[in-house]
Order: C-alpha cells, then sequence, then structure tokens
C-alpha cells in the first residue's frame, strides 16, 4: 500500500516519516511555507534516536497526483481544514476507474469526532484513528516526535463500527514503524474518551502548559461538563482503566532533549500563527451534544470562544491567565465545584504536544 499524508504536520509528519523509515512507500501533502520547505530540504523527524531527513515525494495537493487502487488516504488536517481536503481528495480519478471516494479507504487521524461524519459523506469506506502521539509542528519542515519507546499507540477501527482486512493491513504496516496500532470494533469509543482529555487544548492554548491547580480544577470543570454531554447522548467513551492497560508503560512523553515542555496541537495552532484552531469541534463538540440533549455547557462554551477569539486575532499562545481564564468561566456559569485533577493524576491524552501520559 502507498500512504497519502493528507496534512504533513505534527501527526502527519509523524507517521508519514516513520512509515518512510520503515520502508512503505509515503507521499506528503502541504501547503504553503510547509510544502515550500518540504520539497526544498525533506522532512526533518527528530526523535529521541536523533534527527533523518525524509525526501518522500510532496505535493501540494490532489491535482499534483495520480491515485493507484492501493493508496491509503490519512486524513491529518485539523477538522476545520477537513471539508476543503475531503472534497479535493474524494473527486480524484483513481487508475482502474471510479473516484478515490468510491474506492479508496481514508483514516481520520485526527482529535474530535466529527472528521469521520465528514468523510463518510464522500468516502465508501472511513476508518476511525484515535491518535495517542506527543508530536510539535512549529517550524516549516521540522516535526519532533518525543514518544519512546513507541513514537505512538494509534487505535484503528472501521467507521462507524467494525473491523476489515483493510485495517488490518495498516496496523501491520504502522506496526513496523513504531507506531502501536490496536484495531478494535468501537474506535469511537478511543474517540469520544480522547475527546473529554482534549477540552483541555483550549485551556493550554490561551494560559499555556496546564501545570497549576487551578488549571487542572479548571480542566476538571470542563471534563466533568463533557461526561454529563455524553451521559445525556447515549455515547459510553472507554474508561481510565480500558485506556490505562491498553498505553500504560508503553510510551513516555517528556522531552528527550531536556527541553522546554511545548504545548499540544491547539497551543501550536496558535503559535504559527494560523488564524483558526480546533476548538469548535472538541468544546464546541460539547457544546453541540449539550444543546441537542438539554445540558447547559457554559464551562466548555466560554473556552470554545475565548481559543476562537486569541486564533482569529492572533493572540499569542498562553497570553491569558489562568485565573483572567477561569473568571470568564465564572462569570458565565457561576463558581461550580472542581472535581478536579490534580497535577499528579493521569488524566490528559496526548495528541500533538509534549504532555504528561493519560
Amino acid at each position: 500500500m502507498r500512504y497519502i499524508i493528507v496534512g504533513t504536520g505534527a501527526v502527519g509528519g509523524t507517521v508519514g516519516g516513520r512509515l518512510a523509515e520503515a520502508g512503505h512507500e509515503v507521499v506528503l501533502v502541504a501547503r504553503g511555507a510547509q510544502y515550500a520547505a518540504l520539497r526544498e530540504g525533506g522532512l526533518r523527524l527528530t526523535t529521541p534516536e536523533g534527527t533523518r531527513t525524509h525526501r518522500p515525494p510532496v505535493v501540494d495537493g490532489p491535482a499534483a497526483l495520480d491515485l493507484r487502487p492501493d493508496d491509503v488516504l490519512v486524513l491529518a488536517v485539523k477538522t476545520q481544514d477537513s471539508v476543503a481536503a475531503l472534497d479535493g481528495w474524494s473527486a480524484r480519478p483513481v487508475a482502474g476507474g471510479g473516484t478515490a471516494g468510491e474506492r479508496l479507504p481514508l483514516i481520520c487521524a485526527q482529535n474530535g469526532v466529527e472528521g469521520e461524519r465528514l468523510a463518510l459523506r464522500r468516502f465508501h469506506r472511513v476508518y476511525g484513528c484515535c491518535v495517542y502521539l506527543p508530536a510539535s509542528f512549529v517550524e516549516p519542515g521540522r516535526v519532533t516526535a518525543s514518544g519512546a519507546p513507541l513514537t505512538g499507540i494509534l487505535h484503528l477501527g472501521r467507521y462507524p463500527a467494525g473491523t476489515d482486512d483493510t485495517v488490518r493491513a495498516v496496523a501491520g504496516d504502522w506496526e513496523k514503524a513504531r507506531l502501536e496500532a490496536p484495531v478494535v470494533p468501537d474506535v469511537m469509543r478511543w474517540k469520544y474518551a480522547k475527546l473529554l482529555s482534549n477540552l483541555a487544548n483550549a485551556i493550554e492554548a490561551v494560559t499555556g502548559v496546564l501545570d497549576t491547580p487551578e488549571a487542572f480544577d479548571l480542566f476538571g470543570r470542563a471534563r466533568a461538563e463533557g461526561r454529563r454531554v455524553l451521559e445525556a447522548a447515549g455515547v459510553d467513551p472507554v474508561g481510565t482503566e480500558e485506556q490505562d492497560a491498553a498505553r500504560g508503560g508503553r510510551i513516555r512523553f517528556d522531552p528527550f532533549d531536556g527541553s522546554e515542555r511545548v504545548g499540544g496541537s491547539s497551543w501550536q495552532s496558535l503559535s504559527r500563527g494560523t488564524g483558526t484552531i480546533e476548538a469548535d469541534h472538541l468544546n464546541g463538540e460539547i457544546v453541540l451534544l449539550g444543546r441537542l440533549h438539554g445540558v447547559p455547557t457554559p464551562v466548555n462554551d466560554v473556552l470554545r470562544r475565548t481559543a476562537n477569539a486569541f486564533a482569529r486575532e492572533r493572540r499569542a499562545a498562553g497570553s491569558m491567565t489562568v485565573a483572567e481564564l477561569g473568571a470568564l468561566v465564572d462569570a458565565e456559569s457561576g463558581s461550580a465545584p472542581g472535581g478536579s485533577p490534580g497535577p499528579g493524576q493521569a488524566l490528559i491524552a496526548p495528541d500533538t504536544g509534549r504532555r504528561a501520559s493519560s
């Protein structure tokens, strides 16, 4: 199989780089400065083993690539960029007849749970991927992946449920590339569990890495709100014990080179000044489900709005204090009991940043 990495950022760059390193055929898809950097200097992937430069083919969109029947599309753009990517790739012809949407498998390696729904409107064969992988992308052409001894743990499954020979073959390839890839029939339960952890992303983006009791208290309030919403919606995410059994001790997340820990995917979006952020599909998913099922979600709505304002106004990541953000939340919802995690508890699932393990 040839892997088309649609979105060569932190996750896409790490997966694509590791697959290329393991000898698999890979094509990287990028835009703007990242496309130019990859074309000129290759993908520089830094891991605990050192920095390696990978030079697979790079294209800037679907029109630049002839698709084959053995291609697998890996959608690794942020959810807010998914529609444009899915529209462009799904209509591309595949050698031998038909289009990508009709013939090729597409894996959603993204935070949140909206990407699969968007994809299934355009692709017959959609697969979910729960991304548990600490990596960062803040400079064009360079990705850092700090996970060890595994680079990441990526649960895979057919969407909306089930497994098949394709996903098992993909998992086999990925597991030869330092990417553990458990195949599960209920991948969206894993993604909903990750969604609860990703409710911290907005807090981290606007206030910095969570490292104080106040920050963990705010996260605890957002997560408790999210759990109430998922229960009302009839969603049963994977529990902590099952997550720990699958991941415990298999991957370490601290920076391997002594550098300062950076934030996750949302923090990185603000740091790069992209003008967009994934909050509508993380905290906003809880807000949406809350409105559909009659559950108030003031904490997550404030976090969503604040993160969006930071992105829109291109404000610096981490430039608001936790106290200021907490005051905004309290003004909307009133003081709420914390029920919060302490800094030593294993709660935050890493996505694309160097964080504590979950």
